[in-house]
């Protein structure tokens, strides 16, 4: 990882995102010593098959597990943001919410999802798509900008993005090898107990995934990004 890279921000849309696009990475990056940071946007209140289960109940089960996902990587804090799962628009609040967090964290670079449809609906959940969008938008040019957002003002002053990864399932044009730490990526899947009824066949696509990613590189198991230096 470039030394350049001190603080790390992860902005996704749901509790185990992170871990599932980029927990390798995550790992790779927290044991180089960065200090990384987790934003998450939605309380992740409906991912559930269980008809006992309630929003409220699930809410909080999912941000236990979350904390716990990203202690087992080494990130050294979890934001949630609490809007409802699966009903994140683009709108100005969540724009100012992002772009505080942002200011806040003031990372070196900036890790998101895709804001593309794939084949891999799992992967682009309109969530996904939405936060990643936003995202986006709030390294360039809001977070930067001093007149963007002017109640932010003067507690969160502008900041400047370096660099940002967008995670990337199909043609990335970065492949990080996470071959070291792809046990510890599954145990920090492991954490989100909630999701998986059957995490043995979750860990096989994972390692499987993985290793199609790496292939070109050479790589036993890899996570694939997009790369953005900003100017």
């Amino acid at each position: 990882m470039p030394d350049t890279i001190q603080r790390v921000l992860v902005v996704t849309a749901h509790p185990d995102d992170a871990e599932f696009g980029a927990g390798g990475t995550v790992a790779k990056l927290a044991k180089d010593g960065c200090e990384v940071t987790y934003v998450i946007v939605t309380n992740g209140n409906k991912g559930s098959s269980d008809r006992t289960m309630t929003p409220e109940r699930l809410a909080a089960i999912r941000a236990d597990e979350q904390r716990n996902a990203a202690r087992t990587l080494g990130v050294a804090r979890v934001e949630f943001l609490g809007y409802p799962d699966g009903e994140v628009e683009d709108t100005r609040q969540v724009r100012c919410d992002v772009t505080r967090e942002i200011r806040r964290w003031r990372p070196d670079l900036l890790i998101c999802q895709s804001p593309a449809r794939t084949y891999n609906l799992g992967a682009s959940h309109r969530d996904h798509r939405t936060v990643c969008g936003v995202a986006l938008d709030c390294v360039y040019p809001l977070a930067r900008d001093h007149m963007a957002f002017p109640e932010l003002m003067p507690e969160f002053e502008p900041h400047k993005v370096r660099e940002v990864y967008v995670m990337q399932w199909q043609n990335p044009q970065m492949v990080v090898d996470i071959s070291d730490v792809i046990d510890l990526k599954l145990r920090a899947l492991a954490c989100h107990a909630s999701q998986f009824a059957d995490f043995k066949g979750v860990e096989t696509r994972v390692r499987q995934r993985s290793g199609e990613i790496g292939k070109s590189q050479g790589y036993a198991h890899a996570e694939g990004f997009d790369h953005i230096v900003m100017s």
